[in-house]
């Protein structure tokens, strides 16, 4: 037989697609399945149309068919075939694609769904064969051809036996080596993993010839075995199963499998989309996050199919940040795929189905949170945070889509499992309340012990509790919510005060101006201003900032490892109607000297109750000390 070369391309390009194209070898067994399933619904279109074909729809298969002893994994079909001239444009001349001609002439129709369209799938199988055979018989045709390939080198086609129409590839395995054990595609667990990784879902029967062995009947140790064909692959995606015809035990059932949780998801989100791009998706919320959910090494993304055929594992970008916790399935029929079906040749339809997949999910949520509050509540508490950030990430840019799904506690009701909207917080307003207020902290009782948060509290007005690092990085990008401004009780001018009021403190301020000096004099730098403030009730003392850089976010930013250190404009207050401050103005003229202690002592006591570090913990108890002496 004349050894043939490949027509349109070098040893070269060959090389190319063996050895860069496809990123892992198993690839191979997709590739040929699917062109083996391309076959089949040829004929299968075919006999749409002729009697004459004689093979009921039930008994269309492909086999695979594993010979350790030969070290050959043989893949057949009863598909439609080819012709010594098919063979020769379609395996002889590469990226030559027959599935593509004909999809290209049945455009339109809708009776078949053809998977392959580049024609370079089938050289997959020189990444693990040194040999390749295809032996083939066109319908129609009484003579059955042969092609064989070592590579690059070229190929022969010649005549051959074949008693039925279809085709059969069979691949003699590379030898093992230290890195790749290629063997292992010959064992029967791999070749079922690797079916249902990828092929799960091809439309016809993908078997195999399985061997069981049982103990003999009769006998207490001695075993005998039998062999029967089994169906590798599911074939109907649950997803393309009508809802109506699903429980959610089917549902949980696979979600189990696929994505091996055992413990059941929150819910589920079955829907089909059509059209810019049609596609089916199965979508789950999990009822707790992986062990490994906000670690570095978490990968996000959803199984993203082409007409069945599983393309990427974990599709990044179907998904956006603040939803990396849903897991499930895309399937489209429209993708527009490279050459090695890996990746994506445009992202135009994905953009399109990840805009379409992230307005559902926060429907869905939104339907929870009006619907069940308690199973919202579980959700928030496994995934609340990741949503936070989603307001936060991108300088805010979906808060308009995430806002309403916010949960905080609040003053309200301090119970531990009651949370509040932004929505519900506003609709209980007072008439002429300015703004939200939020106290933050490590805690709700931290928050709920702050004195500022205590003054809100008395005049009859709710106080969000911000206790996550995220919370007020969020509102601040958020900054108002039905209008209303959310404001910091430990920051700025609260809103709670009258024109008369604020006039009478002013007054007092300026009186006790020369105090205020002297005690920022002592406190050396460490505040911006000492001032009288109408946000204490019961305490002396507090410390609030001013400026957009808060307590709370100074306390964050410190704790990340950049080596930098922030400060917020802190701002010593003092309780005009405590007897401490009658104590600092006699002191002034009094004791100086003990000004400046009680001045330190406050500013440390303030820290304490903000949750902020006493700077020299020895000189504080010593100071302690010394006024207590």
């Amino acid at each position: 037989m004349e050894q043939k070369q490949f027509q349109a391309e070098s040893k070269r390009m060959l090389d190319l697609m063996i050895h860069s194209i496809y990123t892992h070898k198993e690839i191979f067994l997709r590739e040929l399945i699917s062109n083996a399933s391309d076959a089949i619904d040829k004929l299968y279109f075919r006999s749409l149309t002729d009697e004459k074909v004689g093979i009921a729809p039930d008994d269309f298969r492909i086999m695979l068919i594993p010979d350790k002893d030969k070290r050959t994994l043989t893949i057949t079909d009863n598909g439609i075939g080819m012709t010594a001239e098919e063979l020769e444009q379609n395996l002889g001349v590469i990226a030559h694609s027959g599935s593509l001609a004909f999809k290209t002439e049945n455009a339109g129709n809708d009776t078949t769904d053809i998977i392959g369209q580049f024609g370079v799938g089938f050289y997959s199988a020189f990444m693990v064969a040194k040999c390749v055979t295809v032996r083939t018989r066109a319908y129609g045709s009484d003579t059955a051809y042969e092609w064989r390939s070592e590579g690059a080198e070229g190929y022969t086609i010649d005549t051959c036996e074949k008693a039925s129409v279809g085709t059969e590839i069979i691949l003699e395995l590379l030898e093992d080596t230290d890195d790749e054990k290629y063997s292992d595609f010959l064992e029967e667990f791999r070749l079922r993993s690797l079916v249902k990784k990828y092929s799960d879902y091809i439309r016809f029967p993908v078997c195999m010839e399985v061997t069981h062995e049982h103990l003999k009947e009769g006998t207490e140790d001695e075993y005998e075995s039998h062999t029967e064909l089994e169906t590798l692959n599911s074939r109907t995606p649950l997803w393309k199963k009508n809802k109506n015809e699903l429980t959610d035990e089917d549902y949980n059932r696979f979600y189990r499998e696929k994505f091996f949780d055992y413990t059941p998801p929150l819910f589920h989100i079955h829907s089909r989309s059509e059209g810019m791009v049609t596609y089916n998706s199965l979508l789950y919320v999990p009822a707790k996050a992986p062990y490994d959910y906000y670690s570095k090494d978490f990968e996000k993304g959803l199984q993203l199919y082409a007409s069945g055929v599983m393309i990427m594992d974990k599709c990044a970008d179907l998904l956006p940040d603040h939803f990396s916790f849903v897991r499930g399935i895309v399937d489209s029929e429209d993708l527009s795929l490279n050459i090695s079906r890996e990746m994506l040749q445009h992202d135009r339809q994905l953009k399109t189905i990840a805009k379409a997949v992230e307005k559902s999910i926060r429907n869905e949520l939104t339907k929870l949170l009006k619907t069940d509050r308690a199973k919202y509540v579980e959700f928030w508490k496994a995934f609340g945070i990741q949503l936070k950030f989603g307001v936060y990430n991108g300088f805010g840019v979906n808060e308009d889509q995430l806002q309403d799904l916010l949960l905080f506690q609040s003053s309200a009701d301090d119970a531990a499992d009651a949370y509040t909207t932004l929505a519900e917080y506003v609709s209980r307003m007072r008439e002429d309340q300015k703004y939200i207020y939020y106290a933050a902290g490590e805690s709700v009782a931290r928050c709920a012990a702050l004195p500022a948060a205590e003054l809100v509290r008395d005049k009859g007005m709710e106080v969000l509790y911000l206790t996550e690092n995220v919370d007020e990085f969020a509102l601040k990008m958020i900054a108002s919510y039905s209008e209303k401004e959310f404001k910091n009780v430990s920051a700025g001018d609260l809103g709670l005060e009258s024109e008369e009021d604020k006039t009478a403190l002013e007054e007092k301020n300026n009186a006790a101006k020369a105090l205020f000096e002297e005690m920022q004099k002592a406190l050396e730098g460490k505040v911006k201003a000492v001032r009288l403030s109408s946000r204490l009730k019961s305490h002396p003392v507090c410390i609030s900032s001013d400026g957009q850089l808060s307590l709370e976010m100074e306390k964050v930013l410190n704790t990340m490892p950049t080596g930098e250190k922030v400060q917020a404009e802190r701002v010593l207050e003092l309780n005009p109607e405590h007897p401490i401050f009658a104590k600092l103005e006699a002191l002034l003229t009094e004791n100086p000297a003990q000004l400046a202690s009680y001045a330190e002592l406050l500013y440390q006591q303030a820290l304490l109750m903000e949750g902020l570090p006493v700077e020299d913990p020895v000189a504080f108890s010593k100071l302690i000390c010394d006024l207590m002496v």
